[in-house]
């Protein structure tokens, strides 16, 4: 699907590194829905190559110069199709990857303004200590395995994360909801807008209990009840059973939406944390996710896993 949004995904670069003037001096009073509401509708797209934490190599440059920003995707289009190490399958070439270009900042975590995640805290670190471990081993079956590689879903904040493909959102509104069709997994989440207090804190859903307020032009969306997804993995970043969520979506013009994300969690993290991650007009329609169908990932890592117990007997 690479070509589908490759024109948006250049106008996403253009855009993102003028955001700050765009939100500050451009009237976006036209773009209402009927009933007078800031209209986010739309088939949006947050590919990026800007990576979640700020690189080593740039500890202390929290942008790009337009010349570096260039430098650094052609780095990554040069290694794109590497083959993989001895020993091992690889996984898709760039042909089947929507990972977009890098945009102007060195990070998608604009706070703490290292770029870097909070230290975690002791319990948590040693749990992911232990559950890297575990994916290390064998599987005796699928459960064994993230939720993602399960197709069931990639948790919240990760489904609304970039990273490698499917990274696109059409976002509908009604007077009383607002909901985001997530290409991946075809996740759908439903957003109420009439001031209901959250469920009951037993019921866990993977997208979790989110409201929706209007704060001015903005749509501030909190979400809490998430249920816990193993693991703060490059494709599965979901929550904790204490993970407590904060979005906020602004339409800065025709073709942007500014979206960032304060994650708050104490049992994890020793503070909170923000993202910034732009969405620009995707240039094209949402495909549906298929994600079981002709997928043998699982089956064969299962089936892989017998037959070295079996060579092992």
């Amino acid at each position: 699907m690479s070509g589908r949004s490759l024109a948006a995904v250049f106008a996403a670069v253009a855009v993102a590194s003028l955001l700050p003037v765009a939100a500050a001096g451009q009237d976006t009073s036209s773009f209402r829905t009927p009933w007078g509401d800031p209209d986010l509708q739309g088939i949006w797209t947050n590919a990026t190559t800007t990576g979640l934490e700020r690189p080593d190599d740039l500890a202390e440059q929290a942008f790009l110069s337009e010349e570096e920003r260039i430098a650094r995707d052609e780095e990554r289009a040069r290694n794109s199709d590497r083959p993989p190490p001895p020993g091992q399958t690889g996984a898709y070439n760039s042909f089947w990857l929507e990972r977009g270009f890098q945009n102007e900042r060195t990070s998608l975590v604009v706070d703490p303004d290292n770029g870097k995640l909070p230290a975690l805290m002791p319990a948590e670190a040693a749990r992911r200590a232990a559950y890297n471990d575990a994916r290390d081993l064998d599987p005796a079956g699928p459960e064994d395995r993230s939720l993602y590689e399960r197709c069931i879903s990639r948790g919240m904040p990760g489904s609304m994360m970039p990273g490698f493909y499917n990274h696109n959102y059409q976002i509908f509104q009604t007077p009383g909801y607002v909901a985001i069709l997530v290409e991946m997994i075809h996740d759908v989440r439903i957003i109420p807008m009439d001031g209901r207090p959250h469920a009951d804190g037993d019921i866990r859903q993977w997208l979790g209990d989110s409201r929706g307020y209007w704060d001015g032009d903005t749509l501030v969306v909190e979400t809490a009840n998430l249920a816990p997804v193993a693991g703060r993995t490059r494709t599965v970043f979901g929550a904790s059973a204490t993970t407590h969520l904060v979005e906020r979506f602004t339409r800065i013009d025709e073709h942007t939406v500014d979206y960032e994300f304060t994650l708050t969690d104490p049992t994890e993290y020793h503070s909170a944390w923000t993202a910034s991650i732009p969405m620009t007009d995707l240039g094209g329609p949402i495909y549906e996710y298929a994600c079981h169908e002709g997928n043998y990932g699982l089956e064969n890592i299962l089936a892989g896993a017998r037959a070295k117990e079996k060579m092992a007997e």
